[in-house]
C-alpha cells in the first residue's frame, strides 16, 4: 500500500454494525461472480461475528455454498480442536451452521506434521487449487481476502521483523507469532492475489494503527498489502475515528 493507492474506506457505528455489513459485502460479491467463489478467511473477535451472520437466514440461504471454497490467510499451529485454533473458530461459528461440501474448506494441517511441511502442504494446495504454480496477475487466487490489523501493525502471521516479510517465492510460510508461538501465514504474494481485499478493524485499540495503516506507513507489515484488485477498509467509529 503506498499513499496513492485507492482505499475504499467505510464506518460503521460498532463492531456489529460492521460485522453485518460485511456480511452483506460477501453476500453480494458471491451472489455477483459465476462460477467458482474462493475467500481466504481472518481469526478474531470481528469476523467471527461475520461468520455467525453467515449462519444466520438471509444469509445462509442465498448463499452459494456448493461453489465457494475457503480458505485460511493464517493459522495457529495448534490441534484444529484448540481453542486458540482459528479453523475452529470458524467452524463453530459458520460450518457448523451451514451445508458447505466438506471439499469446499481447506484447514491449514496442523497436526501429525512439523510447520515447515504444514506450510509446504498448504502452498501446494493453494498451487492445485489454482491450477498454476506462477500467479498471474489477471488471474486472482482469492476472490475475497479478510484481513485483520494488530496493534502491532501485523496482518494475517506477518508480524514486524518477521522473516516471512521477505518471502516471494513460497505462498506459505511459518512464521514465529508474539509470544514465541508458531504460526502458518500466507506470504504477501498469495495474500496481494485477491480480487478484493479487506480489512477489518474494530475498536478504540486499533485507532492509532489504522491511521498509520491509512497513511502508508511502511514500518507496518499490513501496509505492504498491495493487492492486485480493490482494497477496502471496513472500520467501527472507535478504530477510525470518523462519526
Amino acid at each position: 500500500m503506498t499513499h496513492a493507492s485507492t482505499i475504499h474506506l467505510e464506518t460503521l457505528a460498532d463492531p456489529e454494525a460492521l460485522a453485518r455489513r460485511v456480511a452483506d459485502w460477501l453476500l453480494a460479491a458471491a451472489l455477483h461472480k459465476d462460477g467458482t467463489f474462493s475467500v481466504a478467511l481472518s481469526g478474531g473477535s470481528t469476523p467471527r461475528r461475520l461468520y455467525q451472520y453467515l449462519a444466520e437466514p438471509g444469509y445462509c440461504d442465498r448463499f452459494p455454498w456448493q461453489r465457494t471454497h475457503w480458505f485460511w490467510g493464517d493459522e495457529r499451529f495448534v490441534p484444529h480442536d484448540n481453542e486458540q485454533s482459528n479453523y475452529r473458530m470458524v467452524h463453530d461459528a459458520l460450518f457448523a451452521h451451514v451445508q458447505v461440501p466438506p471439499a469446499n474448506i481447506h484447514p491449514v494441517p496442523t497436526e501429525g506434521v512439523a510447520p515447515e511441511a504444514a506450510a509446504s502442504a498448504y502452498d501446494r494446495e493453494l498451487r492445485a487449487f489454482y491450477g498454476a504454480d506462477r500467479l498471474d496477475p489477471a488471474r486472482p487466487l482469492f476472490d475475497v481476502n479478510l484481513l485483520g490489523l494488530g496493534e502491532d501493525g501485523h496482518t494475517a502471521s506477518l508480524f514486524p521483523g518477521s522473516p516471512a516479510l521477505a518471502e516471494r517465492d513460497k505462498w506459505v510460510v511459518p512464521s514465529p507469532g508474539p509470544k514465541s508461538d508458531v504460526r502458518i501465514t500466507l506470504t504477501y504474494p498469495a495474500l496481494e492475489s485477491s480480487a478484493q481485499v479487506a480489512f477489518l478493524v474494530a475498536g478504540r485499540g486499533k485507532r492509532e494503527m489504522l491511521a498509520r495503516l491509512r497513511g502508508g506507513d511502511e514500518a507496518l507489515p499490513a501496509a505492504h498489502v498491495h493487492p492486485k484488485g480493490s482494497l477496502h477498509i471496513f472500520g467501527d467509529v472507535a478504530a477510525t475515528g470518523v462519526e
